[in-house]
């Protein structure tokens, strides 16, 4: 419950989830989909709803839809029908749509997510198939316009419970859901291009004297942002108080109504009531045949689900030893988390593995507006720069500067100016972009020659005799001091020595010094 007017509020907040799914045609025909495309130039006599023209399933589509349904942890229907939805739109061409009713592909999920640091877990009513409708253009003085490249495209809806409870947590629903559908290649989810789409259901119970009372319900329709989806359910919770609070109106049969969203005001606005499942006068389409799924498909649909963003998160947090706040990053593109999981296989030390992802490979993805996956550089390749750091082979800052020098030979190579005769070795692409390699060509590989080493360090106290007598007669200086002659060894030794040899070395020899002294 939540405070609102001096009255104690708990909203009631289910969301349907309109997902275009990936497929490079339509549902039911095979006109391709091609999101800006010239008006109504992709368009047949099925999407078109010409009289005897017949549709034909897409399986692709229901494979999309399976694997979601499974990520859902949905059960799957052995049977399942197609029904007609009837109304008139002018967007919709036939005057029905080619949906599910009472025999959806699957049913019986749920979503669980994180949230203000706890899990919420929400069931899924159901997730069904259907087909998406065309698009009315507002854009000409006096009239509108219909492109129905759109109708067709293969939607599936996902209808939750009512069981979000605050505008945050809608959002946050939203958002995970989103991030779930592309990272199982099912949509690519772009809401810009309206393929993915929100519609909250939204009421509210209201106690005031030891009664409660439920406010109508309320559908804000075709949200295609996070922020118009949080701004919504915002504005219906307090909408909904003031409401009642002005005319007592509670909820009952018929009642039920539709909104939209108005961006510049930030408000819900007016559209008409809310249809009944009876008012769209459902009946099995005469065109279309039952879908029997086969149980075995399934199974092996089920056996190669990638593994699901949340958890993988969850275990990148613990392995790879990133802060929950950055962990999203290196999961979020599938193709970018697997190949940091790629790269640990090869040998890549995890922790260090995941600072270089979120350093340099970040900045250099960033600059070409390309996942980290997209650079060019294979698993073995950022196992292996990861282990020269790790071993203390290369510092820091040579591993970025071999970093770069590495996607520079990759910008070259695929520009044309990597051309190599197939005699200089059996891969001679591959070895021009060997970190070991090329730190040796950049004279950044760190010495552990002890011998060496311990030159550099004389070399370093003879020339800076006051950090000596500072680190030796006053502790309070001792760790500035040292800190000043492995900055001078590492001048000396042209950033080659080994730190950790060096600050060994060091400390060796004051004590030493020290010791000699007393």
């Amino acid at each position: 419950m939540i405070n609102i007017n001096g009255l104690a509020v708990e909203p009631i907040i289910g969301l349907e989830i309109h997902v275009q799914l990936a497929t490079r045609t339509k549902m039911w025909c095979g006109c391709k989909r091609a999101f800006g495309a010239e008006p109504n130039s992709r368009v047949c006599p099925v999407c078109l709803g010409l009289p005897g023209a017949l549709p034909v399933m897409n399986r692709r589509a229901v494979e999309l839809a399976v694997r979601t349904a499974l990520a859902l942890n949905c059960r799957t229907a052995g049977f399942t029908t197609w029904d007609r939805k009837s109304y008139y739109y002018p967007d919709l061409p036939k005057n029905y749509q080619i949906s599910q009713y009472d025999r959806p592909l699957s049913y019986g999920g749920v979503f669980e997510f994180p949230f203000a640091n706890r899990i919420s877990r929400v069931r899924i009513i159901r997730a069904h198939l259907e087909e998406d409708a065309g698009k009315n253009v507002h854009d000409f003085p006096g009239c509108s316009a219909v492109d129905l490249n759109r109708a067709g495209t293969p939607l599936l809806e996902i209808v939750s419970e009512p069981e979000l409870h605050s505008a945050d947590q809608t959002r946050e629903f939203a958002v995970q859901l989103h991030r779930l559908v592309r990272y199982l290649g099912v949509s690519e989810a772009n809401m810009q291009e309206g393929q993915m789409r929100f519609e909250p259901n939204i009421n509210l119970r209201i106690l005031k004297d030891g009664e409660i009372y439920t406010t109508p319900i309320v559908e804000v329709k075709n949200l295609n942002s996070f922020r118009a989806l949080h701004g919504a359910v915002a504005c219906e919770i307090t909408r909904q108080v003031e409401g009642w609070q002005e005319t007592g109106v509670v909820a009952t049969t018929g009642n039920k109504s539709n909104r939209g969203w108005d961006d510049e005001r930030e408000a819900t606005v007016a559209q008409r009531e809310k249809e009944e499942a009876h008012d769209y006068r459902y009946f099995p389409d005469p065109d279309l045949v039952p879908l029997e799924l086969d149980e075995a498909w399934v199974a092996e649909l089920k056996e190669h689900m990638p593994e699901l963003p949340i958890p993988r998160t969850e275990r990148f947090i613990s392995e790879y030893k990133v802060p929950a706040s950055d962990a999203p990053a290196l999961v979020d593109d599938r193709a970018t988390a697997d190949l940091l999981d790629q790269a640990a296989e090869f040998g890549g030390d995890k922790s260090t593995l995941a600072k270089h992802f979120l350093s340099f490979w970040a900045r250099h993805a960033n600059e070409r507006g390309t996942p980290i996956a997209d650079l060019g550089i294979s698993s073995k390749h950022l196992a292996e720069l990861a282990r020269l750091q790790c071993e203390g082979t290369i510092n820091a800052t040579a591993t970025a500067q071999v970093a770069d020098q590495m996607i520079a030979r990759v910008a070259h190579r695929f520009s044309g100016g990597g051309h190599e005769s197939s005699s200089e070795s059996e891969h001679p692409a591959e070895a021009k972009l060997s970190p070991r390699a090329i730190a040796e060509q950049l004279g950044v590989l760190q010495s552990r020659d002890e011998d060496q080493i311990a030159t550099w360090v004389e070399q370093a106290l003879a020339s800076n005799q006051k950090a000596v007598q500072d680190a030796i007669s006053n502790q309070k200086k001792l760790k500035a001091a040292r800190g000043f002659l492995t900055g001078q060894v590492m001048t000396i030794s042209g950033g080659q020595a080994d730190p950790k040899m060096v600050g060994a070395l060091i400390e060796e020899k004051l004590a030493e010094i020290g010791q000699s002294k007393v």
